[in-house]
């Protein structure tokens, strides 16, 4: 039997989450300790229901408590760039904004002082000189675009894309709870797209979408390229991961992207609630429709035995891993 890991984030707790209607109370209760919903009151304002309608770039610095709240990624795309521009002459182009380290794709491996696909990572030490960068940009159909030259090219403009760190969740009905097991997780999501278009193009095509989350990394909380949406019933959920691939297509973006079922790693099995495996989590998932359970190993090869389920293939999840089959016998 083969098993599919999943890459998500670990979660912890089952979720008892409900979100007031918009406009009531922007303060949403989290009273479990899953990563699941990471939301954070600084940006749960009456603004964040608009983020269909602007991109927030020439926002000013919200305040929480008298203290300047964060508000972009400290970690900016620059694209476009001139191919003769090595490390050195990126960093003196935007040393004037504040201490940085220039990154790209497989960098260390590559051993190049040129960034291969005409692309960069800007890495700042403060996120204040990400808003000093912005504000140097020209804004054009909704681009920003700074002017940097090389040994051979004078003033290019190249592209400044910044990640706003509300574009990171966004709630399209906060009169639903939300539920993890209907929740699925995307992978593969364009870095560009944001959490409102994620669930825009989501709800396109299933309906139900109550809430779309765009991961990012801890650190830099720039986006890793995956993202979660929760469904408010039974039926979109399961279209969505009857699916499997879905075509995301938003602006310049034309990608197929990976559905799979939110697997959690604290669920007790829900055939015999912990009684065959000592009270341990389940950790496999059924995802095949007539299933949608989780399973201790005894379970699993208890009702998988039986025709039409032999087939089935658990989902297991694993950090940092990318989904994948891997060889499995039961001993």
């Amino acid at each position: 039997m083969d098993m599919i890991r999943t890459d998500h984030e670990p979660l912890k707790g089952r979720m008892g989450i409900n979100f007031h209607h918009p406009g009531t109370d922007n303060i949403m209760a989290l009273n479990s300790r899953s990563s699941l919903f990471p939301f954070e009151d600084a940006f749960l304002d009456d603004s964040h229901g608009d983020q269909a309608l602007s991109s927030g770039l020439s926002s000013p610095t919200r305040c929480q408590n008298g203290e300047r709240v964060e508000r972009y990624s400290r970690k900016v795309f620059v694209g476009g760039l001139p191919p003769d521009i090595d490390e050195d002459e990126i960093t003196a182009s935007f040393r004037r904004f504040g201490p940085l380290v220039v990154d790209w794709p497989h960098k260390a491996e590559s051993k190049s002082y040129f960034p291969p696909k005409g692309y960069a990572f800007l890495l700042f030490q403060e996120e204040s000189s990400v808003q000093a960068l912005i504000d140097a940009c020209l804004e054009e159909d909704g681009k920003l675009y700074l002017c940097v030259s090389s040994p051979t090219i004078k003033d290019k403009p190249v592209q400044i894309r910044p990640w706003n760190l509300s574009d990171s969740d966004f709630v399209m009905d906060g009169s639903q709870p939300l539920d993890p097991r209907k929740t699925i997780f995307v992978g593969g999501v364009p870095r560009p797209l944001r959490a409102v278009e994620l669930a825009m193009i989501m709800d396109r095509l299933y309906g139900g979408v109550c809430y779309a989350g765009i991961d990012t990394d801890p650190e830099l909380k720039y986006p890793k390229g995956a993202g979660r949406v929760a469904f408010s019933n039974q039926q979109s959920y399961i279209a969505a991961i009857s699916a499997r691939f879905v075509q995301l297509q938003h602006n310049d973006i034309d990608k197929r992207v990976e559905v799979k079922p939110y697997v959690l790693d604290d669920q007790m099995c829900d055939e015999c609630q912990g009684t065959r495996c000592g009270g341990k989590f389940a950790p496999f998932f059924c995802a095949n429709v007539t299933c949608l359970q989780y399973y201790c190993e005894y379970c699993w090869a208890s009702i998988h035995s039986r025709a039409g389920r032999e087939f089935h293939k658990p989902l297991v999840k694993e950090g940092g891993d990318r989904p994948r089959h891997v060889p499995f016998r039961w001993s």
